[in-house]
């Protein structure tokens, strides 16, 4: 049995089961999307969003691409972040790295891989943004794992720069963005940054003065 035929027996497998459990989850599910969250994270073949955050099909909206980049010019997370914030109104937009991140390390390295050298030199931006913090780490391990979530505080930014995240900011209050970084190691979630909505910000902010008052 080939490889590819083991998927589709598991996907029997997979329908077998939903149904079981719910007659009605499959016409459920065809009827529409509201996803409350945008995973935007690695390609990497060990980060399942939906897998690691305990998520349903219908719940995540998900992009993914090498080393969880939000490149500013870049059509395709553009149209995606465009249609989950504006058209499904996601509630959170999550960019997602991991440790041992191959795209990370290879532009961290130099490394020439062909054409997605084009793609990493958008990760080289950032390192040289950060070069400084990077030096004074001394350990080899440790000063990779600084810059994956370093990378990750970058793509933050950028959302926050988009078009799309400004005006349902300005309209709605929506989104808040969030960085996150998988450990393989442990298989948890670290959280590096968050950026609520400039009102909500603000708003929290005055009570967190009032509690420490």
């Amino acid at each position: 049995m080939q490889p590819s035929e083991k998927l589709l027996l598991y996907n029997k497998a997979w329908v077998q089961d939903k149904l079981e459990l719910d007659d009605n989850y499959f016409a459920t599910l065809a009827a529409d999307q509201n996803p409350d969250f945008l995973w935007i994270g690695c390609s990497d073949s060990r980060v399942p969003a939906n897998e690691i955050t305990g998520t349903d099909p219908g719940e995540m909206f998900v992009h993914r691409n090498i080393a969880n980049l939000v490149v500013p010019g870049d059509l395709n997370v553009l149209s995606v972040v465009q249609y989950a914030v504006e058209v499904l109104q996601v509630k959170h937009v999550i960019v997602c790295g991991h440790y041992e991140c191959g795209g990370v390390k290879a532009a961290m390295a130099g490394k020439k891989l062909g054409l997605i050298d084009e793609w990493l030199v958008n990760i080289k931006q950032a390192q040289e943004k950060h070069q400084a913090e990077l030096d004074q780490i001394a350990d080899d391990h440790a000063r990779f794992d600084r810059f994956v979530e370093l990378n990750v505080q970058e793509q933050i930014y950028h959302l926050a720069e988009t078009d799309s995240v400004r005006k349902m900011w300005a309209s709605s209050q929506i989104p808040s963005l969030h960085g996150w970084v998988f450990n393989l190691r442990t298989g948890l979630l670290n959280e590096v940054i968050n950026l609520e909505p400039p009102v909500l910000a603000m708003e929290n902010e005055r009570a967190d003065d009032a509690i420490n008052q």
